[in-house]
């Protein structure tokens, strides 16, 4: 089964990422990191706001705490208060490292596990010196026992919350764990080697099926939970980047994208490079899990 996602939102976003959909105020969150804004789109209404924040922001997670998100910014995890813009240091990530924080999502226990990716000095090629972290309900900072990546990418969890999804989109494959207080050994679980595309975002449906977004291939790519796949989304833009389960009942599929690194020719051909995408798709996702630990006390809307 195949069919077409459609522009919902000409965002013409940079790097579009981290889509989100927040279940209390019906709307979805994402991110255009290298333009260092957070955006909202309402669905109902089609009204978009946008917050510009002090540096990249690569990914985050919606709280229990009304009002506020976890932010993985380039540099530290912070919490951000939506009303004010108020922002709340928590952790310098990886300080001693040339990299940035990238992809991340919660666990179905609340806690925020999101990955880096190396930022070389001299501009040349990424090498595998990033890696995974967990930030628990405490505000404690655990890093995963996991194989270093240069981008990381694809974090999800199966509807169990006992299986974690992951990638090095460099290394083009998909891998998973057993997965809770402990990791267990990693697996091969999808193979990209044999096309010119990456694996990018992923997210979970109320199935177990994970939907992965394939970066230079134009598409989001279902697979089953044994790895094979299930069917392929074609989109009008060749940098998909992140999907997400929306809507009253979490039965459309949005996708946002990127016009990064294309030239004015290939924008030209490709008008829709960094709009945001969606369509029906037959099946259900999952109410986003709310990262568990509470901003700075005093500091609550």
């Amino acid at each position: 089964m195949q069919a077409a996602m459609q522009a919902v939102l000409e965002a013409r976003n940079t790097l579009g990422e981290g889509i989100t959909w927040c279940d209390r105020a019906q709307a979805l969150y994402w991110t255009d990191i290298h333009a260092s804004t957070l955006w909202r789109y309402t669905p109902s209404s089609g009204e978009t706001k946008q917050w510009h924040l002090p540096e990249r922001l690569a990914s985050f997670a919606l709280c229990e705490a009304d009002g506020w998100l976890l932010l993985a910014l380039a540099s530290r995890l912070a919490f951000f208060r939506l009303e004010d813009g108020a922002l709340h240091t928590l952790h310098e990530v990886e300080p001693q490292l040339p990299t940035r924080c990238n992809d991340g999502a919660c666990d179905r226990r609340g806690r925020f596990v999101f990955g880096t990716l190396h930022e070389p000095a001299d501009g040349g090629a990424k090498q595998p010196i990033a890696g995974f972290w967990r930030l628990h309900a405490d505000l404690t900072l655990e890093k995963l026992p996991l194989e270093g990546v240069a981008i990381s990418n694809s974090l999800a969890f199966s509807p169990d919350g006992r299986t974690l999804y992951y990638c090095d989109s460099l290394a083009r494959t998909i891998r998973c764990c057993d997965y809770g207080d402990t990791l267990g050994d990693t697996r091969l679980f999808a193979d990209l080697r044999d096309t010119a595309g990456e694996p990018d975002g992923s997210c979970v449906d109320a199935d177990g099926g994970l939907w992965n977004a394939q970066w230079g291939l134009g598409r989001v790519v279902r697979y089953r939970t044994d790895g094979s796949v299930d069917r392929i989304l074609p989109l009008d833009a060749r940098q998909p980047t992140r999907p997400a389960f929306g809507g009253t009942a979490l039965d459309t599929l949005y996708v946002t994208s990127a016009r990064d690194g294309l030239d004015d020719t290939s924008l030209a051909s490709e008008p829709l490079a960094g709009a945001l995408f969606a369509s029906q798709v037959g099946l259900h996702g999952l109410p986003e899990p709310r990262f568990a630990g509470r901003p700075p006390v005093g500091d609550t809307p």
